[in-house]
């Protein structure tokens, strides 16, 4: 018996060995890409172009970077991309309201509303496009940053998460707060969120990577490029500058390294609030 257990013991500890060698292998080959569009950024844009490319640059130059920031306009595609960003981060928090409201009040036609709100999740969002770009030119948003920040301030996906964490916290809780005095709105503060650290986690890092992200609509709404964001910026120095390719692998670099660096630290936090959301 014991010679069995060893057996199957060893057999078990052999396929990790092999499982990790395998995705060990596999995660390098995914990382490759992006390790030569990183180190490329720092290189000459002849030591590129060499017939036989090296990973490591020969030259190490900030000249690529430098050149964004000053003859592409980098700095306010940079500054508009920070707002975006941060005013997602204000519609996270009226995301989070509603789906508190959703969860812990009882009003009349609830179920009704929340299901349609879900039901927005199915309508593609380049369906609502046009719709949205009317109703913003009829009040005179059009071309201004009001109008790139507004229709991303709130999001079905988001209220369902909040939703669905919120609908685990104990209603004795909040009925307690509330007999010793405190409002819907402090409940909601100094309770619910330092509850929902976790979902608020895992939503701060969502939202910073679409803000970060934004190249569709923002160049829909906006005809002035001092309104554009670093993915409208990016995608024009492909077309500026299609055969630098130093340049472009700079603007590739600058546009994904802080995404790849966010979602490492804080993956475990989008796996679990996830898992947490799919529990209800």
């Amino acid at each position: 018996m014991r010679s069995k257990a060893s057996n199957a013991k060893k057999a078990y500890s052999l396929q990790q060995w092999i499982a990790g060698i395998i995705l060990t292998l596999g995660g390098i080959l995914v990382m490759i890409p992006f390790i030569w569009m990183i180190l490329s950024a720092f290189k000459p844009e002849s030591e590129v172009m060499l017939l036989t490319p090296t990973l490591w640059p020969e030259t190490f130059t900030l000249d690529n970077f430098i050149y964004l920031f000053e003859n592409m306009n980098f700095a306010i595609y940079l500054r508009n991309t920070i707002v975006i960003v941060i005013c997602s981060f204000i519609g996270l928090f009226f995301n989070a309201m509603a789906g508190f409201a959703f969860a812990k009040y009882t009003f009349k036609g609830r179920e009704k509303l929340f299901y349609l709100v879900l039901a927005t999740m199915m309508i593609p969002g380049q369906v609502t496009m046009i719709p949205v770009y009317l109703i913003l030119n009829q009040m005179g948003l059009t071309n201004t940053m009001a109008g790139v920040v507004l229709p991303g301030l709130v999001g079905a996906f988001s209220i369902f998460l909040f939703r669905q964490f919120m609908s685990t916290i104990p209603d004795e809780l909040l009925e307690a707060a509330r007999l010793d005095g405190a409002s819907e709105f402090r409940v909601f503060i100094q309770l619910i969120l330092p509850m929902s650290k976790s979902i608020m986690a895992v939503q701060g890092i969502l939202t910073f990577i679409a803000g970060w992200n934004s190249f569709l609509w923002p160049l829909i709404i906006a005809n002035d490029e001092s309104l554009y964001t670093l993915s409208v910026g990016l995608s024009l120095l492909k077309g500026q500058y299609g055969g630098n390719f130093a340049l472009q692998m700079a603007g590739s670099t600058f546009m994904v390294v802080p995404i790849i660096i966010i979602f490492v630290i804080f993956q475990k936090h989008i796996i679990e609030g996830y898992t947490i959301s799919g529990m209800k």
